[in-house]
């Protein structure tokens, strides 16, 4: 028997059928060993040793693996064709060399781009040793992210409270989003005017014209600033003669787009579909590890982690003959097209993103799929035959027009752009992170040279400069991918980590930068700059890049980085809160004191009118602090939020709040404030006015007045208690929003509104709570969601915990990774997280010998034992191991807390 080890049970699945008897396939579910998340695991004084352990949940798969391999015919490693699956099949080896069951097994490994029976039998018959120099490139990656989030974020925690984490490709992801955020800030908007003839050829056809110059003198698109200006230039077009001064026609190509890479997936699939990074990442996995396609289990398309643009030969002439077939030889290029990429030390080593069959068309494969995994397999098909289709053939119309007024002579243009031949287009369009007004893309009516031009109106528009646009996850990543920061592996999980540490929140489809994300940033540029510097993150994967080919050795890459890190850590022992807030308040001025309209100095404390704010480190992290404290309390939030004036906090005063407006009720003011923690609204003055919390995630700027005084209306009576008659209000507590009867209270979900949860609602999850459906009100956790049933019998559900969601079947529960939505998940994923959760789970000590003995001296065992637990000390409780982690596999299970 040949035993072939893979990563996932889908793939393991796919490829027995394809093997056949005399082949065993065993799923390793990923990484088997890691590196424990303490200090010394990557020992920079012994020559940057590592030390591996097998985790907990991997423990028993080895074993498995270790028992099939034991007498085997030969152990074939066929994991993914990258550096990570390298180093999978790498740690799998070194894990069965240490438990002495290979013997004379010969070992092989083998590699496809494509989960189909040829790609796997080719690969079959052309094994390979394991690649040393992509062990070695990962070995140093992960020494490299583990040195920077196991040494930084010590340092963080130490001179920043409330810091989350630091990371090699993390922070400087965190700087570029945080430096955009700077750019925004800073803008000064600059006005500018344009003017817009609307013509009328001979015909009758009406058309705009811009105004490009004047007397000789060209006019670009900020040259008129002014309103007096603009009119000036309006009366004397108002009063000209339009002539047609020239026509130009020119031919014109437009070439299609490459196949996709893993960053022009991620980042078409955010335009179109609407797919975070992650997502994309778990739903192209899963084409790629196989569907069933009428009674045949296949991959769809090839391995998703690439930054390779070509394509097989084969897989070209597919793609020609689909052309041909669907939309006619006039669609087919004379020849084929092959494209090179211009990615930033890109390796090339794997094909594009690609269906497996070109034939395999989206709306056959359609009712075999999930909606998710259609959509983007649709994608993927379209763009891929669209590469190599015929170019667009269009012409470009310029149209130059004379306006004389008086002894002026004025000039406007006209543009517009016609498709003689759709080509690719017919198919397939790349979208654009932001879309505008495309002048270019109208069509002109028919125009000769010295045709008049009767004049329909003249505008005069005002506009005004706009900053640049936030980043989205698309934008972010093509930019990450432009600077040479990260592979293709990490984008989805990076930008994962700044979510889940709460540096960047998304709204409207866009990442802000939230404060704490804008303090660890300027931390990092003022005492450890170089290391988020985008050339130094670039050039450290090009470091990695020479490893894998063998260019460099590995150690010699940590030794040079850890030379200058380990000094620059050195630096900051000594370093005082003092010099660290002196920093912090220069690089963050701009942020958190922005210039007031009025004009008036934005760092005087608008309570005392004497002291100067400024930025504080307390226990819990930054704050804005009077100077004159003690004797003046002012204190606020980093933001100052409304941009009217300075919010004040719980014991600041009362200077500057912004009012909504007058409760209805009592007349009195009710005012948005900022309190060191949270924003909330107050209801008039004095020693204890009412006051209310503002819901987490809730826009500044959609607090209203009426928002206000519902907020103060809480509690709020719902429904009366079905059997007690007793009221149950709904309210928002230390914990969030809650609905309450007598002294039970449970938790309102993130669906619910707890200004319009109705009584139903709430009644559901009170009986919930009182029945003992769980603590915390999680009457989710006990109904759950059938996705689903096991093969083994039994339903399975999708249920939303107290740490997180879930799915569970019988007794085993499996956490959901924080990259996948409850919402969303799959049977077959639930399944995979159920064997895997199943298999780590420790078999429980003495079940069988317990289950022998006799009811009364087991009671009597338990009761001597609990005598004897009562008489001994405590033991002291041991302190909690720091989380780290460092860019991961998109994808892979979640298991490192700490920066990558």
């Amino acid at each position: 028997m040949k035993v072939v080890v893979v990563e996932s049970p889908a793939k393991a699945k796919t490829i027995n059928k394809y093997l056949g008897p005399g082949y065993e396939v065993i799923a390793s579910f990923g990484h088997i060993r890691d590196l424990p998340a303490k200090d010394g695991s990557v020992d920079p004084e012994q020559d940057f040793s590592m030390l591996w352990e097998i985790e907990a949940k991997a423990s028993k798969r080895v074993s498995d693996i270790a028992s099939a391999v034991k007498g085997s015919e030969r152990l074939i490693l066929a994991t993914d064709p990258d550096r990570e699956g390298e180093a999978i099949s790498w740690h799998i080896l070194e894990a069965l060399k240490a438990r002495r069951v290979l013997k004379d097994v010969p070992i092989e490994r083998v590699t496809f781009n494509a989960i189909t029976k040829d790609a796997v039998k080719e690969a079959m018959a052309n094994p390979r040793q394991i690649d040393q120099a992509l062990v070695d490139a990962y070995l140093a990656r992960r020494a490299l992210d583990y040195l920077v989030g196991f040494r930084l974020s010590p340092v963080l925690w130490r001179k920043l409270p409330g810091a989350r984490s630091a990371g090699r490709v993390q922070s400087v992801a965190l700087r570029l989003v945080c430096d955009r955020e700077r750019e925004i800030e800073t803008f000064v908007k600059r006005e500018y005017w344009s003017l817009v003839a609307t013509l009328a050829t001979p015909a009758n056809a009406l058309f705009e014209a811009r105004l490009v110059g004047a007397d000789g003198r060209k006019i670009t698109r900020l040259d008129i600033g002014k309103g007096e200006e603009a009119e000036a230039f309006k009366r004397d077009l108002d009063a000209a003669r339009f002539t047609v001064a020239n026509v130009e026609a020119k031919p014109a190509r437009r070439n299609p787009s490459p196949p996709f890479t893993t960053s022009t997936l991620q980042q078409e699939a955010s335009r179109k579909l609407g797919m975070a990074p992650a997502r994309t990442m778990q739903v192209a996995q899963r084409l790629y590890e196989g569907a069933d396609i009428g009674g045949e289990t296949v991959g769809l398309i090839t391995y998703m982690r690439t930054d390779g643009v070509d394509m097989a030969p084969e897989a070209i002439a597919s793609a020609r003959k689909t052309i041909a077939k669907e939309y006619g030889d006039r669609y087919v290029p004379t020849t084929p097209r092959k494209y090179v990429t211009k990615q930033k030390n890109a390796q090339e080593a794997h094909e594009a993103v690609r269906p497996t069959d070109m034939g395999r068309l989206p709306a056959q494969v359609a009712k075999f799929l999930e909606p998710e995994q259609a959509k983007l397999y649709e994608l993927i098909w379209i763009r891929t035959v669209a590469s190599q289709m015929e170019s667009a053939e269009l012409e470009r119309t310029t149209v130059d027009i004379t306006a004389k007024a008086g002894g002026k002579t004025l000039e406007l243009r006209a543009t517009g752009q016609v498709v003689k031949f759709d080509g690719f287009l017919k198919l397939y369009q790349e979208g654009k992170d932001d879309e505008g007004d495309d002048e270019d893309s109208r069509r002109l009516p028919p125009m000769k040279t010295g045709d008049d031009l009767r004049k329909e109106k003249i505008e005069a528009n005002q506009h005004f400069t706009e900053p640049p646009p936030r980043y989205s996850e698309a934008s972010l990543v093509k930019r990450m991918e432009e600077l040479g920061i990260g592979r293709p592996s990490t984008y989805a999980s990076t930008l994962a980590v700044l979510k889940d540490r709460e540096y960047v929140r998304i709204d409207k489809k866009r990442l802000h930068a939230e404060d704490k994300g804008m303090l660890v940033t300027a931390f990092l540029e003022s005492f450890f700059d170089r290391y988020v510097e985008y050339d130094f993150t670039a050039g450290l994967e090009g470091d990695l890049d020479r490893i894998s080919n063998s260019e460099i050795d590995w150690k010699e890459v940590l030794r040079r980085f850890w030379k200058d890190f380990s000094a620059a850590l050195d630096g900051t022992k000594e370093l005082r809160v003092s010099e660290v807030l002196d920093s912090l308040n220069e690089i963050m001025g701009p942020h958190i004191f922005p210039q007031k309209a009025d004009g008036g100095d934005p760092r005087l404390c608008p309570t005392c009118h004497s002291g100067q704010l400024s930025l504080k480190l307390g226990k819990f992290g930054a704050f804005i602090g009077c100077s004159n404290y003690p004797e003046c309390k002012y204190t606020r939030q980093l933001s100052a939020g409304s941009g009217d004036g300075e919010a004040s906090s719980a014991d600041g005063g009362a200077g500057g709040t912004k009012t909504l407006g007058k409760d209805p009720a009592t007349g009195l003011d009710v005012t948005l404030r900022d309190g060191r923690f949270g924003t909330y609204v107050q209801l008039g003055e004095g020693e204890k006015p009412k006051r209310q919390t503002i819901p987490k995630g809730t826009p500044r700027d959609a607090i209203d007045l009426d928002f206000a005084v519902s907020l103060l209306s809480l509690p709020r009576e719902v429904a009366r208690h079905p059997t007690s008659g007793e009221p149950i209000l709904a309210g928002i507590g230390r914990f969030g929003p809650y609905v309450q009867h007598g002294k039970v209270y449970a938790n309102i979900g993130k669906d619910d509104d707890v200004l319009t949860i109705g009584g139903n609602r709430a009644i559901d999850l009170i009986v919930a709570k009182e029945s003992g459906a769980g603590r915390f009100g999680r009457s989710a956790a006990t109904a759950g969601r059938v996705i689903g049933d096991h093969p083994d019998g039994g339903p399975v559900t999708v249920h939303d915990g107290k740490y997180g969601p879930y799915v569970k079947h019988g007794s085993v529960n499996a956490t959901l990774p924080k990259t996948m939505a409850a919402d969303a998940v799959t049977l077959e994923q639930a399944l995979e997280l159920i064997a895997a959760r199943a298999a780590a789970a420790p078999p429980k000590k003495g079940a069988k010998k317990a289950a022998g003995k006799a009811p009364a001296k087991a009671a009597a065992k338990s009761k001597a034992a609990g005598a004897k637990a009562a008489k001994a000390p405590a033991k002291a409780k041991a302190p909690a191991k720091a989380k780290s982690a460092a860019d991961g596999k998109a994808g892979a299970p979640a298991k490192r807390k700490a920066a990558g």
